[in-house]
Order: C-alpha cells, then sequence, then structure tokens
C-alpha cells in the first residue's frame, strides 16, 4: 500500500461569495466612481499631517463642516504640537465647544500633542500601529491619514463606506472590521489609493441611509440593493390624465 499523500482534485477554484459582485463588475464599479469624481479628496480642512490628525479626531460623531468652522480658528494659532501645548486644554475646549464630546476631544488633542512631542519629536508617525498609539486615535483616523497625508492605499471604513460596501455587494459584512478586510482583498491595485475617498463620498452625496438617490447613481447598473429609490421627478399625481384617476362623487 501506497504511503504517498492523496492529491487534491485537480483544477478545483474556491467560489466566489454570491453576495458580493465579483471582480469584473467591482472593477466597473470603482471606474464609474473615478470617472464620476477624478481627484477625490478629504472634505475637512488642515494645513499639514498634524491638523489632520486633530481634524479627522474631532469628526468622530461630528459633520466635517461642522469640524471645518471650528478648527479654522484653532489651526490659525495652533498648526503644530507645540502650539497647541501652548495653547492648552481649555484654549482648545474654547474653540471646539460646538463639537460633539467637545471636553473628551479637548484631552485627547492635548494628549495626543504631547506623546508627539515626547515620542516623535513633533512629526507625525507614518505607521498604522505608532498612529493608534495616540490618544483618540483609532484604526480608522489612522487609515484616514495614512491615506491622505501620506499616500498611503488605505481604506478607512466609516458609516457611509460600511453602507455602500453592503447595500452594493461590492465588500459586504458585519462590522467595519469586516468590510475593511474585504475591500482590502477586492478593491484592484489601481483603485486602491482613492477608493476610501471614492466611497464616502458616494455615501454622504449618493447612496444615502434613508433615500438613496438611485435614480442619479452612476453605479446603480451594478448596484445589487434591491429597493431603488424612483426618481420622484417621474412619479405621477393623482390629477394626471396618465396616473391614477380620482374617484367620482
Amino acid at each position: 500500500m501506497s504511503n504517498a499523500p492523496a492529491k487534491k482534485p485537480a483544477g478545483r477554484k474556491t467560489k466566489r461569495n454570491p453576495r458580493t459582485l465579483g471582480s469584473e463588475k467591482t472593477a466597473r464599479l470603482y471606474a464609474a466612481l473615478a470617472e464620476d469624481r477624478p481627484a477625490p479628496a478629504t472634505e475637512l480642512d488642515y494645513h499639514n499631517p498634524y491638523t489632520l490628525v486633530v481634524a479627522v479626531a474631532l469628526s468622530a460623531q461630528a459633520t466635517d463642516v461642522g469640524v471645518n468652522k471650528a478648527t479654522k480658528k484653532l489651526f490659525a494659532v495652533a498648526d503644530n504640537p507645540e502650539k497647541m501645548l501652548a495653547l492648552g486644554e481649555e484654549g482648545v475646549a474654547e474653540h471646539i465647544r460646538t463639537i460633539g464630546l467637545w471636553r473628551n476631544k479637548a484631552k485627547n488633542v492635548i494628549a495626543l500633542s504631547q506623546m508627539l512631542v515626547d515620542a516623535f519629536d513633533g512629526e507625525v508617525p507614518q505607521t498604522r500601529d505608532e498612529l493608534t498609539q495616540l490618544p483618540g486615535v483609532g484604526r480608522k483616523t489612522a487609515n484616514v491619514v495614512m491615506n491622505e497625508a501620506f499616500g498611503h492605499p488605505t481604506i478607512a471604513v466609516d458609516t457611509h463606506i460600511f453602507r455602500v460596501s453592503n447595500r452594493t455587494g461590492l465588500a459586504p459584512g458585519k462590522t467595519p472590521d469586516d468590510v475593511e478586510a474585504q475591500l482590502e482583498r477586492v478593491t484592484p491595485d489601481e483603485f486602491k489609493k482613492g477608493a476610501h475617498h471614492w466611497l464616502i463620498l458616494h455615501g454622504r452625496y449618493t447612496c444615502t441611509a434613508r433615500k438613496p438617490k438611485c435614480w442619479d447613481c452612476v453605479i446603480a447598473d451594478i448596484c445589487k440593493f434591491r429597493d431603488k429609490t424612483p426618481d420622484p421627478a417621474k412619479k405621477t399625481s393623482s390629477l394626471d390624465p396618465k396616473g391614477p384617476q380620482l374617484a367620482e362623487k
């Protein structure tokens, strides 16, 4: 009797998850988003990697518009860790009172500024492991900074990207980490640098949570979302001769 290990059946391929789009449609989806927004970028205002870290940390549970209003004056007086430390926690707090969780965020801004001075010579590190050591900086913030400030092909999964990835079938997952892992796997290399911005902007302005603008969506023909929203401009009125007729009295 031979002791040789049994051979695996030749030609067997791993089955694709039927919930996903597949490589051809995924490439088409990104190509359409890229054509729609050729130069995607964050909508947070910042001057350098340090102010980007602060702005992204402040944006948790807040809108980019609200953060930009608060940081306009803050960054005018404190655009590096040393100046922020000189401003102090109360000084930071005065500038960001209009942002949710402003007290805790002011503490984090001072704490992360202190760590940057003490551990990184005042410079923002470029690796995820180092960035997530900073107070108030989680994986999502680190991914945004790495992508926007340093050009790394990272994808930060926020509520918009989570929704778009699941709704379209691009990268379905139960948690943001699941979706991030799927996006890293299915996104073609040529689209990885812009993927974060394309998906977040698409979710923010087109694939919105309650009423997605399916009639104005450049990837509607690819998207697997079944309950697509009809164009409100094409709804017929009860008085329209081609629409439902009013009951006779």
